[in-house]
């Protein structure tokens, strides 16, 4: 591949950490099995990769624990890193107490720092609480021996004077690594190297960037960050996952390659990872990342179906979109009833609910939309007497 005359080098080249087999678990009606999860993680450390990050865990019996020791089978613990969802103190310590059955090392807290999310998941948006709740989160996690990475979740709509005061806090309780989050697309690449260049002052701070891309600017908003001074860089192979999609992984190092001269990576698993990767999520060779897609406002997440300003970039109505519901195995009462809202079928959703659940498995986890589940109320309908 041509590389540019004069390649601007980078003072620092970033490392690069993957999250194809954990954004899948936020990204509706996608999901990998264990062997889909062994192929892309052994390929994306042959390619370079430094770090894994697959699965979600908020408790006992994770559903994602197949795919977290699959991955851990490929390539070893030391490679993969999990999410770990941060409610309250006593949910962080069963969450631990699964990563450490599941015999994970590196862990990464989902912890929202705009007040918006704040107050939709934490049900306060107090920043002495914030800090608070990521500082017992973190030292519990230090205390057992685990790498902890910790997110400021839609952390580039979260004001200076809100997230300077968290990441300090959580590097003071010991968290070896620092994600700012674009969960919302919202910052050109000129506004991330200054929000970036705020956190990466902090002493002894590492910074990575995860980037959505319904702006089409992730791969330009994470350089970005790197010149500002992040060390870590978050993507998915063929930009895969929710709101508009990821950093998509052979855009970002194909341009790292061009622009910037870093031939650290060994760019021929490329095509084989995008063609297993979009396979096995069920989209097909011709998804495509941005705000025009059937993917970009679908949700199989509750929260995301009744508040999607907390989460949406702009509304799907500007482009000519609509909000969906798309869901496999991760069905609840909550996505139930937003599918029956206002169609005027009477069903028992928590009687409807378990019902569906144990047909999709029987049927192969088929993908559900709003319009299936109405199908299949008519069809649990008693018929009348």
């Amino acid at each position: 591949m041509a590389l540019a005359e004069n390649p601007e080098v980078l003072r620092t080249p970033p490392r690069i950490s993957d999250a194809t087999l954990r954004d899948s678990a936020h990204m509706a009606g996608v999901e990998f099995g264990p062997q889909d999860a062994a192929a892309i993680a052994g390929l994306l450390v042959r390619t370079g990769v430094e770090l894994v990050e697959v699965g979600m865990v908020s408790g006992p019996d994770s559903k994602d624990a197949d795919l977290v020791l699959a991955t851990h089978e490929a390539v070893g613990p030391e490679r993969s890193m999990t999410l770990l969802v941060v409610r309250d103190r006593r949910q962080v310590a069963r969450a631990l107490d699964e990563a450490e059955r599941l015999g994970v090392r590196h862990i990464m807290y989902s912890i929202p720092t705009s007040e918006q999310h704040a107050r939709l998941k934490l049900d306060s948006p107090s920043p002495k609480f914030l800090q608070s709740l990521a500082r017992s989160a973190i030292v519990q996690a230090k205390e057992r021996g685990f790498h902890v990475t910790f997110s400021g979740e839609d952390g580039a709509r979260t004001p200076k004077e809100r997230l300077v005061p968290y990441v300090e806090a959580g590097f003071a309780a010991g968290a070896d690594r620092f994600r700012l989050a674009e969960t919302v697309a919202f910052l050109s690449p000129w506004q991330m190297e200054s929000v970036i260049g705020d956190i990466a002052a902090i002493d002894g701070s590492e910074i990575e960037i995860h980037s959505h891309n319904m702006l089409g600017m992730a791969v330009a908003n994470s350089l970005a960050a790197v010149r500002a001074g992040a060390r870590w860089i978050s993507a998915t192979v063929g930009g895969i996952g929710e709101r508009g999609g990821n950093a998509p992984l052979a855009e970002l190092l194909t341009s790292l390659r061009v622009i910037h001269g870093d031939t650290r990576f060994d760019l021929t698993h490329l095509t084989e990872l995008s063609r297993l990767a979009l396979r096995g999520a069920g989209l097909g060779d011709a998804f495509q990342p941005g705000p025009t897609t059937p993917h970009a406002f679908a949700y199989e997440l509750p929260g995301q179906l009744s508040h999607p300003e907390a989460y949406e970039t702009l509304p799907a109505e500007l482009v000519g979109n609509r909000r969906a519901l798309r869901v496999r195995s991760r069905l609840t009462t909550a996505l139930v009833g937003w599918a029956l809202a206002d169609s005027g079928l009477d069903v028992d959703i928590d009687a409807f609910t378990p019902w569906l659940a144990e047909r999709q498995e029987r049927e192969g986890r088929p993908l559900l939309d709003r319009d299936a589940i109405r199908e299949a109320a008519v069809d649990f309908r008693p018929v009348p007497a």
